[in-house]
């Protein structure tokens, strides 16, 4: 009986460890900064002056993705769905974020690198629309 417990007990242990990493997989937001930079050195090969001037970029984008985030889960929280309009000005408003974000990053990067990352930027949209 105690073997079953002891048992019992390690598989709970277990379980809600796994659960408690992978509620936690995206990390703080400056290890999913250092980890964007470093994904994005590694496919455009980005000098360290590139690194410098995107790095507050990914730190704004991150922070306002956050927010964002948090408005959602308190409206989600609250049983409240946002009307057509606060949806279109929503997404008017990333839309916004999203051409500004890569108006700077082409001021930045070269011409190859500014191809490659808009590769990837559609790669990933892609990747997220089949999880849905």
């Amino acid at each position: 009986m105690k073997k079953i417990i002891s048992i019992f007990v390690i598989l709970l242990t277990v379980t809600f460890s796994a659960q408690a990493q992978k509620q936690n997989k995206k990390g703080t937001p400056e290890k999913q900064v250092q980890r964007t930079l470093k994904k994005l050195t590694a496919d455009l090969n980005l000098s360290d002056v590139q690194q410098n001037e995107i790095k507050p970029l990914l730190v704004a984008q991150i922070e306002d993705r956050n927010e964002m985030m948090m408005k959602r889960k308190e409206l989600k929280d609250a049983d409240k769905k946002p009307s057509k309009e606060e949806r279109k000005m929503m997404r008017k408003m990333r839309d916004e974020k999203e051409a500004a974000m890569d108006k700077k990053m082409k001021s930045i990067l070269t011409n190859e690198q500014y191809l490659k990352f808009e590769e990837i930027k559609k790669e990933q949209k892609n990747k997220r629309k089949k999880k849905q």
